[in-house]
């Protein structure tokens, strides 16, 4: 991940409802969850659901996949991996390998 990819990323997760939405969204697991769903979860109107659904989205932190009429988001685990992997990057004295461990645990079924 580079320096504007993981800045996108940042900034997605630094709104509230956002944060609540990608916290959600990594609880739901592989199954993910529908649109209308986290909005009735998260107490937020379907519309302005919809555009922090979109902004997480173009961070590449979630992804989303249509089901018939509905549409169903997921955690982008790839997304999640990389943002930690950049974060992590001269940690540990220059020795980012020795942190590559934290990385691996974040499963890739989700």
């Amino acid at each position: 991940m580079d320096k504007p990819r993981a800045l996108s990323a940042l900034q997605a997760l630094s709104q509230d409802t956002r944060l609540d939405v990608f916290r959600l969204l990594m609880r739901a697991g592989p199954e993910g969850m529908a649109a209308g769903e986290i909005a009735n979860r998260c107490a937020v109107r379907q519309n302005t659901m919809s555009a922090h659904l979109s902004v997480l989205s173009q961070a590449g932190l979630i992804r989303a996949a249509r089901e018939g009429r509905t549409v169903r988001y997921r955690a982008e685990i790839a997304g999640i991996r990389g943002l930690l992997a950049y974060l992590m990057e001269d940690c540990c004295g220059g020795n980012p390998e020795q942190c590559q461990s934290l990385i691996d645990e974040i499963s890739l079924e989700c």
